[in-house]
């Protein structure tokens, strides 16, 4: 049979004819007439679901957690914002994806939520819960749920389950003060709440508000914190989600909803009445993949504005700002147009954050940012990568989130110069250099090629990289025309963007999307191996003989430059892995000056090598 929750409301409607009071439910108490409460209701009269008598306590192992993939997330989400709180129905369906049976599944809360009721096929089943420390959700701890299984779970086999919860979700910064965050600065990164106020709940690595299955980490313990969430990202990026949203109210009702990236507008079914009766409001997300990200709950009241391809909706008190931020959508608009076109697949919608010092964050077509007031041109580097989502998709994440980064860059290149935007680079090559393997050639470490990344460094910052160094190899004419080009549809095998830069540029690129693209052949690792400048036969000039070697991992294609007081000539070399490649420069002037790399490639260690000449040397 199937069951349902539901806010069962003792509610006085009031109407132009009259008030008339409704009957109560049978489970609402006489003393407290008028007042809203969450039920588990039964259709066909059953029983309610209750929760059986939970085992004593029982650990899972690391093992278990990694082997649960979810591949379905139906939520039935009910929420009492005066009092924080949240009652939840989940219908998921899980796979098992570990090599061995699993005889008991560990499914995961945020530690202020409470598992109430876990059925399988119909029948309530034992479990026990406990809470573990894990950083993932914002109070730095998570309520687990351990259910033993009438019949063990195969290797790929796949279950079905029924599960129940509630339990608060205010405001936390938890796990950020215990590592020494000052509170104003936790609390402005971890906003996620349910509060009459606001309600934002981000989802995997901020709050835990649906069933996850996650390895516990902590945010000091190194880069593991956002290695497991990537992980659980890609575990969970095949997954269909539904959501039903019920919201009471009794200040200003709710007229915008966010679900899952999706902007949907909403009005109350019933308005607040006599004797503190909150009015509802619902909404409904329709059936949905999930992709590289979490689901997400957002309900608020906002006031909308739009122009230029963005749509704006602001607290009543910043209604006034929104035109900031059209008139900072027109500014970047002729840089993304001509590298990505000039036809938008959607509308990017910027959503107001309750404090001024919220940290923004990027929900699909959305961005929750602080509608402040400002100059335009203060808002462009913000909004250049959340507008490039609108002109450029793909379903590959190094495409997806990789383009938009690029166009950051080449926003900071045009309004602050190429050095600065390669410095910015430069600034994130560390946590690349520390990902990549050591031995990429040797390790086998495929999961982590481009192309079917999983973490940021990679399909963020290392697709940056790839972008400026295709600049090199097919010029910006060519990388631009592809990027326009490319068809996210018929790209099925992940090769598309290499086929459609070939056609444009005329240039066969195999090489380098196999070592930067298809593998993860970790970096290169350049130096200057010689240089040998002689006097030519030419009065005044000379020919300089430069060794470039490579002992890192990857191909790469680089500028080499030879500079005197008033020449530099350059060439692009291709120095393959392990290996040492010289060339001969022709120079008017006496050399001063050898230059390998300048940045824009990523090396293991420093990305610009410069050497020196002495007159001595470069006379002989």
């Amino acid at each position: 049979m199937k069951y349902s929750w539901f806010a069962a409301v003792a509610v006085g409607l009031v109407t132009s004819a009259g008030a008339q009071q409704a009957t109560p439910p049978a489970d609402v108490p006489a003393e407290h007439p008028g007042t809203v409460i969450f039920s588990r209701s039964v259709e066909d009269g059953e029983a309610p679901v209750k929760q059986v008598p939970a085992t004593a306590e029982v650990r899972a192992t690391d093992g278990e957690r990694e082997a649960i993939t979810f591949l379905t997330y139906d939520l039935d989400v009910h929420l009492q914002p005066r009092e924080h709180a949240m009652a939840v129905r989940a219908n998921v369906t899980v796979r098992n994806d570990s090599s061995s049976a699993l005889s008991r599944l560990a499914l995961q809360l945020s530690s202020s939520l409470r598992w109430t009721g876990v059925r399988v096929g119909g029948a309530p089943v034992a479990f026990s819960q406990q809470v573990v420390n894990s950083d993932i959700d914002h109070t730095g701890a998570l309520q687990e749920a351990v259910i033993p299984l009438a019949r063990p779970l195969g290797p790929q086999e796949s279950l079905s389950l029924d599960l129940t919860y509630e339990g608060t979700a205010a405001l936390s910064a938890n796990r950020l003060e215990q590592i020494g965050t000052p509170a104003d600065i936790a609390e402005a990164s971890d906003w996620d709440r349910v509060s009459e106020e606001f309600v934002g709940l981000r989802g995997f690595g901020n709050v835990a508000w649906y069933p996850v299955a996650s390895v516990p980490v902590a945010l000091g313990d190194g880069a593991k914190f956002f290695t497991e969430a990537a992980a659980e990202r890609q575990r969970q990026s095949q997954a269909t989600v539904t959501m039903r949203v019920t919201e009471e109210f009794f200040g200003e009702a709710p007229n915008l909803a966010v679900l899952d990236g999706e902007v949907l507008a909403v009005t109350p079914t019933s308005l607040p009445a006599a004797a503190g009766v909150p009015g509802i409001v619902s909404c409904t997300l329709p059936a949905a993949k999930l992709g590289l990200a979490s689901p997400s709950l957002f309900l608020l009241a906002r006031t909308g504005r739009e122009g230029n391809g963005v749509k704006v909706f602001a607290r009543t008190e910043d209604v006034a700002n929104a035109q900031v931020y059209l008139s900072a959508a027109s500014i970047v608009a002729p840089l993304i147009n001509h590298w990505l076109g000039n036809e938008p697949r959607g509308e990017l919608n910027i959503v107001d954050l309750p404090e001024g010092e919220d940290a923004p964050f990027e929900d699909g077509d959305v961005l929750f940012a602080n509608i402040r007031a400002t100059e335009p041109g203060k808002l462009t580097d913000a909004l250049i990568h959340s507008l490039s989502h609108l002109y450029f998709r793909s379903p590959y994440a190094w495409l997806q989130e990789g383009v938009p980064s690029f166009m950051g860059s080449l926003w900071m290149e045009q309004n602050r110069g190429r050095d600065v935007a390669i410095q910015q680079m430069d600034n994130t090559r560390g946590a690349l250099s520390l990902a990549e393997p050591g031995d990429g050639a040797s390790t086998g470490m495929d999961h982590q090629a481009l192309l079917v990344a999983r973490d940021p460094v990679y399909y963020r910052t290392k697709a940056t990289y790839v972008f400026w160094m295709l600049r090199d190899l097919a010029g910006d004419n060519a990388l631009a025309r592809a990027l326009r080009a490319y068809q996210p549809g018929s790209d099925t095998a992940g090769t598309g963007f290499e086929q459609v830069l070939a056609q444009a540029s005329g240039k066969d690129l195999k090489w380098f999307f196999d070592d930067w693209v298809y593998h993860d052949r970790g970096l290169p690792d350049l130096s200057i191996a010689g240089v040998f400048p002689n006097k030519a036969s030419v009065p005044g000039s000379y020919i300089v003989a430069v060794d470039v070697a490579n002992s890192g991992t990857a191909a790469a294609q680089v500028p080499v430059s030879v500079s005197s007081g008033t020449t530099t000539v350059t060439e692009m070399l291709r120095i393959p892995a392990k290996s040492r490649v010289s060339h001969r420069f022709v120079l008017q002037g006496q050399p001063v000056e050898v230059a390998v790399n300048d940045g824009t490639v990523p090396e293991v260690e420093a990305s610009v090598h410069k050497q020196t000449l002495t007159v001595k040397a470069a006379s002989e």
